[in-house]
C-alpha cells in the first residue's frame, strides 16, 4: 500500500521530511535559505517547523518509533 493511502505511513513520511530538512539546514543553511518561495520553499518551511517546534517534533519521533516498533 502506498504511503498516500495509509495515514500512519503518511505521517511518518512528513515527520522524516521535517527532521531531514532541519538537519540539512543546520549543516548547510545556504542550501535551503535561497529557496524560500515556490515548490522548493516547502523544504525551507519544513526546516523552520523542525527548528521552531523541535521539542514537539522530537516527541512525535519517539511516539512514531514506539508505535512502529511495538504496535505493528
Amino acid at each position: 500500500m502506498s504511503a498516500i493511502f495509509n495515514f500512519q505511513s503518511l505521517l511518518t513520511v512528513i515527520l522524516l521530511l521535517i527532521c531531514t530538512c532541519a538537519y540539512i539546514r543546520a549543516l548547510a543553511p545556504s542550501l535551503l535559505d535561497k529557496n524560500k518561495t515556490g515548490l522548493l520553499g516547502i523544504f525551507w518551511k519544513c526546516a523552520r517547523i523542525g527548528e521552531r517546534k523541535s521539542p514537539w517534533v522530537a516527541c512525535c519521533c519517539v511516539v512514531m518509533a514506539f508505535s512502529i516498533l511495538f504496535l505493528q
